[in-house]
This record gives C-alpha cells, sequence and structure tokens, in this order.
C-alpha cells in the first residue's frame, strides 16, 4: 500500500473512531443540564400542576414537593411527595450515550411497587435546560403487562431554569401531565426520607 493510501486509511479510521466516540458520549448539553439539577443537591421545592387533565384532579389538590435528595456525579436521586405519599423517586443518571430517567416507586414498607423502574433514555442530545426521555424497551413490555399499553409511548421530560424553576412532564397522545417547581423558595426543613430510604 502507498503511503498515501496508509494516511488515507489512518485518516479513515481515525474519523470512524472519533463518529462513535461522539454517538457514545453524553453531549455537553446533558452534562450542563446534569450540573444544574445537582446544584440544587439538599434542597427541597414546592411545586404546583400546571397542566389541565383531569385525571390529575387529586394531585392538583395536593402539597407538592421536590426534593434532590442524593447526588453523585453520575446520579441525582429526587423524591418526589404528593401529600403525605412518599413512594416516588425520579433517578436521573448518566448512560454511555447520554441520560436516563427511571421512576423508583415504593410501598409504605420500603418494598418495591409492581410498577416501578420505568422510564427512558435520551434519543437526542436536547439542552441544558430541557431532556426527553422516551419510554424504554423495558418500560413497554412493563407497561402492557400491566394492561395498561396506552403508557408505552410515553415521553417524560424535566427542564431547569437555574434559580427559576423546575419542571417534570409527561405526555403521549391525549395525556399530558406537567408539574412545576419553584427554585426562589426552598422548602425548611426538607420532607423526610422517601419510602424504602430510611
Amino acid at each position: 500500500m502507498s503511503r498515501s493510501l496508509r494516511c488515507l486509511a489512518t485518516l479513515s479510521l481515525a474519523a470512524t473512531l472519533c463518529v462513535q466516540a461522539a454517538a457514545q458520549t453524553p453531549a455537553p448539553a446533558q452534562d450542563r443540564f446534569l450540573a444544574s439539577l445537582a446544584a440544587l443537591c439538599g434542597h427541597a421545592y414546592e411545586g404546583k400542576v400546571t397542566s389541565s387533565d383531569a385525571a390529575d384532579a387529586d394531585m392538583a389538590g395536593s402539597r407538592l414537593v421536590m426534593h434532590v435528595r442524593s447526588c453523585t456525579a453520575d446520579e441525582v436521586r429526587v423524591p418526589f411527595h404528593v401529600g403525605e405519599d412518599r413512594s416516588r423517586t425520579w433517578v436521573v443518571s448518566r448512560t454511555p450515550a447520554g441520560l436516563r430517567l427511571k421512576h423508583d416507586h415504593r410501598h409504605e414498607d420500603g418494598s418495591e411497587d409492581k410498577l416501578t423502574q420505568y422510564g427512558g433514555d435520551t434519543v437526542a442530545p436536547g439542552t441544558a435546560e430541557r431532556q426527553e426521555f422516551p419510554a424504554d424497551a423495558y418500560s413497554r413490555a412493563v407497561f402492557i403487562a400491566q394492561e395498561i399499553p396506552r403508557s408505552a409511548t410515553n415521553v417524560w421530560a424535566m427542564e431547569i431554569a437555574p434559580g427559576q424553576s423546575f419542571v417534570y412532564e409527561l405526555r403521549r397522545p391525549g395525556r399530558h401531565f406537567r408539574v412545576e417547581f419553584d427554585l426562589t423558595r426552598p422548602v425548611a426543613p426538607p420532607p423526610p426520607p422517601p419510602w424504602g430510604a430510611e
């Protein structure tokens, strides 16, 4: 092989490796998003339902508090309290290709609910302010097994406007749930631990 062909082959291989590495590395926007979420660690904030789906009337009438309770370089755990119900925790973590959102649902005795650990991975870089998580294969299988196949099309999203608001959102055809938390007024003292974390 001539020297010029060897150079072209080397450049082609290097370009391929760079493309593969880029496809398997969280985007800078995702790093900034996770950093903004982790910056809230230790604090709790009150929120309100801002969507208008009738299915959420009971939740809209409850006190809603998120608590950014546990943070590492690769994972942030955010219990979401609905009144006295401490069954829900959002878990945002890094993957080789982006970010993952899972919903950890527990009973009061700490055992897992039959509908738990569902969520999804990012499929696009998103922005430093908003990340979307379409339902993954595991979640679709769980929803179908629980006879709620409509949830297999769920897309969850989180938004952060640093120093202003945090948003959790769920969308699918015919369904929209959105709750907004006020980051300007931390709740003190923070709420008790979620069920299963005592």
